[in-house]
């Protein structure tokens, strides 16, 4: 069983082992030819579940070019399903009802456990310095007079989603591993809907706080080079001249591409190659899709993800204790 003190130890080392955040040397791959493949046959077409945690009319347009890009190369119909929430994509998995998606570090955990093994990891996005890890910072209002995680003690927190990794399950585990009991220490918490909502509720005061994700490189008052801050900026929706950072967690696993584990070994590899070549082939698109620029995709594996396996564990333990 995991205790209080394997969670901190998770936290501070097996979440964040170098050799887990660290790309592997890629070679350059071609973009797949265009022309239907064998495995069309068993894959008549390719639903592809898209994270909730963003308005849908701006979800389907960032990806829009995307699906007809891989419809043109392989040949087959893409469907594209946006969910209302994380669990919304995580479920489709489980029925079925879609092939692959990006998700979450903690939402492929979670999707992992819940159909005994029935996804996997084929790639993560690369950073601009080269690594696979970006952060979970806690912003505030500048104008609030918090400067300081010690200033949060008696105020409000919005977290994500409940299967969002930067946005409740990391810095849950690294709040309670600096000996923060969260049931107490805040004045209430509570979810947002999404990242995009949680800084939205701190914008309007309805939290004093929240959590959600950055790359944490490049410019912090441009939202940094990639994540939910950058792609508000970019939107006209945030000022971060408006906004403090109070809280930075270490760095995690960037969440991956997903598949489901039956489908046709040779579809897997096709789309496994078509994301390696996307960042040079079709730039602005792999910009779309990834809410910013970095240094293309890095394979994984599902061993990589196996401190977020066991920390989703141990949330779920935490939650029968309280009930």
């Amino acid at each position: 069983m995991i205790t209080r003190r394997s969670l901190a130890g998770l936290t501070a080392g097996a979440l964040l082992l170098p050799a887990a955040l660290r790309a592997q040397q890629t070679t350059s791959t071609a973009m797949p030819a265009a022309g239907q493949r064998p495995w069309a046959q068993q894959l008549p077409q390719i639903r592809l579940g898209l994270l909730g945690g963003e308005n849908e009319g701006d979800r389907l347009g960032r990806f829009d070019a995307y699906r007809t890009l891989i419809e043109d190369t392989f040949k087959v119909p893409i469907r594209l399903y946006p969910a209302a929430d994380y669990s919304g994509v995580m479920q489709a998995f489980a029925a079925k009802q879609i092939e692959a998606s990006s998700m979450g570090a903690s939402g492929y955990a979670g999707t992992w456990l819940d159909t005994n093994g029935g996804v996997e990891p084929l790639v993560v996005p690369r950073e601009k310095d080269g690594s696979i890890s970006y952060i979970s910072v806690m912003i505030v209002r500048r104008d609030s007079g918090i400067t300081s995680l010690d200033d949060m003690r008696g105020k409000s927190l919005a977290w994500a989603d409940p299967n969002s990794t930067s946005g409740y399950l990391v810095p849950r585990s690294e709040l309670r591993a600096g000996s923060i009991d969260i049931n107490s220490y805040f004045s209430r918490t509570g979810f947002a809907g999404g990242h995009e909502q949680a800084v939205v509720a701190v914008q309007q005061k309805q939290y004093d706080g929240a959590v959600t994700w950055a790359s944490g490189q490049g410019d912090e008052a441009s939202g940094f080079t990639r994540g939910n801050l950058r792609a508000m900026v970019e939107k006209g929706m945030l000022d971060m001249g408006d906004m403090r950072i109070i809280w930075k967690s270490r760095p995690i696993l960037n969440g991956p591409l997903v598949v489901r584990t039956d489908l046709p070994a040779a579809f897997k590899k096709d789309f496994t190659d078509f994301h390696l070549a996307l960042p040079d082939a079709h730039p602005a698109i792999y910009e779309q899709i990834e809410r910013g620029g970095g240094l293309g995709y890095a394979r994984v594996t599902h061993a990589q993800f196996e401190p977020i396996v066991q920390l989703r564990r141990e949330e779920a333990a935490e939650r029968r204790r309280r009930s």
